[in-house]
């Protein structure tokens, strides 16, 4: 076997996902119910080849919710490592636009923090949260898709 044909197939390939976790004055947050399993989440995709990373952020929720915004910082990095999906999930303020569903959306609705603990799956939940953290640090943290591997508080 060649050098490259051995290296095909033992080095991974990941997705680059984006996600805006959008936070209200009022502190409430964007969530989107999805429209392909019910889930709810923060609106956010497979980041497109050509773009830079904050334009896939702002392209995803305007898709999937109407609502422009301005993207604030990263908070943080989660792996998850049963399907090789990386997502970079960003602080975002609303600017403007019109609140709607999308192919991709069947609810869209402004949470408390309490509600998204209540209504998430702990994958999704912690990045809403993840968040809200007053410090500049992003999370980093890893999961199997559907529970964090690791401490839930780890930094």
């Amino acid at each position: 076997m060649s050098d490259k044909a051995r290296q095909s197939h033992t080095t991974p390939l990941h997705s680059v996902s984006v996600a805006g976790v959008v936070v209200r004055e009022d502190g409430r947050l964007r969530a989107i119910r999805r429209a392909d399993n019910g889930t709810w989440e923060p609106p956010g995709g497979v980041l497109e080849l050509t773009e830079t990373v904050e334009d896939g952020v702002r392209r995803e929720i305007f898709e999937e919710t109407g609502i422009k915004v301005s993207v604030e910082r990263l908070t943080g990095v989660y792996k998850n490592v049963t399907r090789g999906i990386v997502a970079l999930v960003f602080r975002c303020h609303p600017e403007g636009g019109a609140e709607q569903l999308s192919d991709e959306s069947t609810a869209v609705e402004w949470l408390t923090p309490a509600e998204v603990d209540d209504r998430m799956g702990e994958v999704f939940a912690v990045r809403m949260l993840d968040a809200l953290q007053g410090d500049a640090v992003p999370r980093i943290r890893t999961h199997d898709g559907r529970q964090l591997l690791g401490k839930r508080a780890a930094g």
